[in-house]
């Protein structure tokens, strides 16, 4: 055991950081753009504050369609955009992209869902009260929803980690290297 980590130990530390790194930044970026994409999805439906079918159908579909895509047929495709828009599409920050995009939808699911849980009387009390859409989502929707999405951090952490496994398949960098 002392000659495995003599030899490789440096090595693993080093990946094992790389990993946190691009999980970590990945899930801070499908954080600020699910959490919104989130709440246009919960916002828009039937029986919801601001109802608009269409929008939420568009969004809807697009959630769904960006969770259905196996990340590794995702990472590739996304090359030539990665590459455009950090320089690579290799290594860290190469990898940082695909990952963010594919937690993107899956973080807009889970604020949905988490949403989803609000005590309906509780909307209706803040629009009984004359509060704008604006003041229920920020005032009542996230604040009452904050439990529910904390729980999902270290669930999109966890499933960021295993993507970026596949993603040292293609050159990535990180423990899949």
């Amino acid at each position: 055991m002392a000659d495995f980590f003599s030899e490789y130990g440096l090595m693993l530390l080093t990946e094992t950081g790389a990993t946190l790194a691009m999980a970590l930044i990945s899930t801070l970026i499908a954080y600020i753009v699910g959490i919104p994409l989130g709440v246009l999805v919960t916002i828009t439906s039937d029986h919801s504050i601001l109802p608009c079918r269409p929008v939420n159908m568009i969004l809807g579909w697009i959630v769904n369609m960006g969770r259905s895509i196996p990340f590794i047929i995702l990472l590739v495709a996304l090359m030539p955009f990665t590459r455009m828009i950090v320089g690579s599409a290799v290594g860290i920050r190469g990898v940082i992209v695909p990952l963010s995009i594919a937690a993107i939808p899956f973080v807009a699911r889970m604020i949905e869902t988490a949403l989803a849980e609000i005590d309906g009387g509780l909307i209706e009390v803040a629009h009984a009260t004359g509060s704008t859409v604006w003041q229920i989502i920020w005032k009542v929707l996230l604040p009452e929803s904050i439990p529910s999405i904390l729980m999902g951090v270290p669930i999109t952490l966890i499933t960021l980690v295993g993507y970026s496994a596949m993603a040292g398949v293609v050159g990535g960098g990180g423990l899949g290297d």
